[in-house]
């Protein structure tokens, strides 16, 4: 396989710039006559309109490089990992055979694993899924997850007590398959095409500042405004999108429960924990070759490691 044909991933904690590192990349591949194209890897970048408050680069700051898997679901549309991944692996196959190099991007663990590894699917029985999604509207995701932790603690351990959607996700699998919800997640081999893995990440007290400022320049660029118009295309409905850091936030100023100064605090809160599960999913994977992303010379260290042979 020559090295032109080998996609890379660029992963890691939110806020750490891999989307400009990729127009970078993808800048200095192009002085070598080899193109690239970008993979999308945010789940939340899935959704038309989703904009400023998941920091998607608009068409006019991409340099002329392909972006896919951006806007291509509703604000009120569920997404999917099995649905991400059967598209995301087509465009990494369209654009090998084109010659060019993927660029799969993002800070969605299992969505870079999708493209990559190897991912069991467990069917849905949708009586279970009724009973299981009535127990959570009853009692709520904090119990829910309580029970989860007795079932399966590594899942409950990597699963958010709040996120009621994945706590019925891994309950239901648990129920059907008689093994642990991790048991259907990817286990890290060779990656697909022989990708390259590459991490970033910064010091936690500089990533935490950018944090703030990054929340803080998505409010005065118009967060809230994008937030209203799209509570009004169905936000609320979207048992995906409307968990978004930053927009469940801001719909809960909108409706009066909190005022700004208090949504932005959550918002940055929020994201820092986000930052530390990213953190957590991507570490356990020894194929990441971690770099400083504050280091002047990213582009060549991922050039380097994209152009070592496989072992």
């Amino acid at each position: 396989m020559t090295p032109a044909a080998r996609p890379i991933a660029l992963l890691g904690p939110t806020a750490t710039g891999k989307s400009d590192l990729a127009l970078d990349v993808a800048a200095e591949l192009g002085r070598f006559g080899v193109g690239a194209e970008v993979v999308n890897a945010d789940a939340m970048q899935l959704y038309r309109g989703m904009d400023v408050g998941t920091a998607k680069l608009p068409p006019d700051a991409r340099r002329g490089v392909a972006h896919h898997l951006l806007d291509v679901l509703d604000v009120a549309d569920t997404a999917t990992v099995a649905a991400y991944q059967r598209d995301a692996r087509a465009a990494v196959a369209a654009i090998r055979e084109r010659g060019r190099v993927a660029l799969v991007v993002g800070g969605s663990g299992l969505y870079v694993q999708a493209v990559l590894d190897d991912l069991d699917f467990p069917g849905t029985d949708p009586t279970l899924r009724a009973r299981l999604d009535g127990e959570l509207a009853e009692v709520g995701p904090a119990a829910m997850h309580a029970r989860l932790a007795t079932r399966d603690p590594d899942a409950a351990r990597d699963i958010l007590a709040s996120n009621g959607r994945r706590i019925v996700r891994a309950l239901e699998v648990v129920e059907l398959t008689g093994r642990p919800f991790a048991a259907s997640l990817p286990r890290p081999g060779r990656p697909r095409h022989d990708a390259v893995l590459i991490g970033l990440d910064r010091d936690t007290a500089v990533l935490d500042e950018r944090i703030a400022r990054r929340v803080d320049g998505m409010l005065s660029a118009g967060l809230v405004d994008e937030v209203r118009a799209l509570a009004a295309r169905g936000l609320r409905d979207g048992a995906t999108a409307s968990r978004a850091v930053g927009y469940r936030e801001v719909l809960e100023h909108l409706d009066g429960g909190i005022d700004l100064g208090e949504a932005r605090r959550r918002t940055v809160v929020a994201t820092r924990r986000l930052v530390r599960r990213q953190r957590s999913w991507f570490r356990r994977d020894d194929r990441v070759r971690w770099v400083d992303a504050g280091a002047d010379d990213l582009v060549a260290a991922v050039l380097a490691a994209w152009r070592t042979p496989v072992g």
